[in-house]
């Protein structure tokens, strides 16, 4: 005996068939706004000052980003922790692509290697790693009467120096503080760091041999080619366009010596794959163009790209390193 529905039933059964056609044609409402992503301006917070040269990189790309997605690329600047707050700011964000974060080696690899849980955010748990923009390496450099012209011979030379020979740096905690003492951890040199709150004076102090070295990006570049300074090492893993005659730590025959700034592109965890990508592509292309990688090389900057996935690996493996780094030289958060 067949069992014929009643006209109430079979609205119900039609109305479920319909749904589930159109369910298995139509796509989700996130694959849509994905598919139309971006369909409003995109906000950057930059997690230092207006006139820094995180800021300054950003401003280069975002201009050429724009046109890339077709909208504009409106940037904020979130200063203070040494890119903490910023950084926190990105990553409390709704996850949809319109709020991210150009950020930097202190506040996503340097200050979670210090503070540890005392981060107000999880470096790797908290953030969608969308790319790595540019690197920059640190110089190390000291004053004329300083008699060493490698790095063998200035580690050799701290070692006669009563108390160790002192090193000015932009700050406690910086890239420029643990490179130098990356450097002694792995060397036995007698290095001893004399942290700066004002960049400009810790330049100036090296520059008149208050303190006899420094360790700081290639803006130290106008005092090395005047002779005010000569220049020891990089602490990168290859030779800079910027100082082409200076050879990196590695080369000089000191294994294990890499301690670079950088700086990447993030959002807040969960942003979709597809818009993580579509924003990659963007940076990516911008940071192919040549007159955009001439006014970084300019800035002291290197175009270092790197894809989400591996980016996420690099901060990690940075984290690790910097985390041993401060353990072993017994950094800790001031």
């Amino acid at each position: 005996m067949s069992i014929v529905p009643d006209s109430k039933a079979r609205r119900q059964i039609v109305g479920a068939l319909g749904a589930s056609a159109l369910g298995a044609i139509a796509p989700s409402a996130g694959a849509q706004a994905r598919a139309e992503y971006p369909s409003r301006p995109i906000r950057i917070i930059v997690t230092f000052a207006a006139g820094s040269a995180t800021d300054i990189m950003t401003r280069h790309l975002a201009a050429r980003m724009s046109q890339t997605l077709g909208q504009n690329l409106v940037i904020e600047n979130r200063v203070g922790a040494a890119g903490a707050i910023g950084a926190e700011q990105v990553a409390r964000a709704t996850p949809d692509g319109y709020t991210i974060g150009m950020s930097a080696v202190s506040a996503m690899s340097i200050a979670p290697a210090i503070r540890g849980a005392a981060m107000p955010y999880d470096n790797l748990r908290d953030f969608t790693h969308i790319g790595r923009a540019c690197t920059a390496t640190n110089v190390v450099a000291v004053h004329p009467s300083v008699p060493a012209s490698t790095l063998p011979e200035l580690i050799a030379w701290s070692r006669t120096v009563a108390g160790g020979v002192r090193y000015s740096s932009g700050g406690h905690g910086g890239s420029n503080h643990l490179a130098g003492e990356l450097i002694a951890l792995r060397t036995g040199a007698q290095f001893v760091h004399v942290p700066y709150s004002n960049q400009g004076q810790a330049v100036s102090d090296a520059v008149a041999g208050h303190v006899p070295m420094i360790i700081y990006t290639v803006a130290l570049l106008p005092h090395i080619r005047s002779g005010r300074l000569k220049a020891i090492a990089v602490t990168s893993e290859v030779r800079q366009k910027q100082l082409p005659d200076i050879g990196t730590a590695i080369e000089q025959g000191v294994p294990g010596i890499v301690a670079n700034s950088w700086f990447g592109m993030v959002g807040p965890a969960g942003i979709p794959d597809p818009i993580r990508d579509r924003l990659y592509t963007a940076l990516a292309e911008a940071l192919s163009q040549p007159d955009i990688q001439s006014k970084l090389i300019d800035t002291g900057l290197q175009p270092d790209p790197l894809p989400a996935q591996p980016f996420r690996s690099f901060i990690e493996r940075d984290t690790q390193t910097w985390r041993e780094v401060a353990k072993a030289a017994g950094i800790k958060a001031e």
